[in-house]
């Protein structure tokens, strides 16, 4: 069972990150937040850990990517409605970040897609109940029938 989810992130400018990802409304929990890495509270379960590149690099044997160049992953976090959805990219862009693609709209699932200042690539998503609870193929030929 999932208890909590750190998400762990490079950044060239930690300071930067901090602002920018308290500009969209998320905490920053002092408590483990130094010099080399800021603990952003998304929700109650879930965390992004924003680490400075040489700390992040004590944690593995890996090369670290540049997300502003190459992509490791997509962080997507669901929101309560497209208007949500809308907001959060809005605060994005108002805090340093860039869209990073037109909006999709597939009428079951509404997604804009962002990156923070070091380029690290966020979704959020807005999905209809009835589809997520029972699938976009089912949702569709439910909407087909008209009801």
């Amino acid at each position: 069972m999932v208890t909590s989810i750190f998400v762990n992130l490079p950044t060239s400018d930690l300071e930067r990150s901090k602002a920018f990802y308290s500009g969209l409304g998320w905490g920053i929990n002092p408590l483990f937040s130094d010099e080399n890495a800021a603990c952003v509270v998304i929700d109650e379960i879930l965390y992004l850990m924003v680490l400075t590149r040489d700390f992040f690099s004590s944690f593995t044997d890996k090369p670290i990517v540049d997300p502003k160049t190459a992509l490791q992953v997509e962080t997507a976090c669901s929101r309560d409605s497209r208007a949500d959805v809308d907001a959060i990219l809005e605060k994005a862009v108002a805090a340093g970040g860039t869209e990073h693609r037109e909006l999709q709209d597939y009428g079951f699932m509404y997604a804009r897609d962002f990156e923070d200042p070091d380029g690290n690539l966020f979704s959020a998503l807005w999905m209809d109940p009835v589809a997520a609870r029972i699938g976009p193929e089912a949702f569709a030929a439910l909407q087909s029938t008209g009801v």
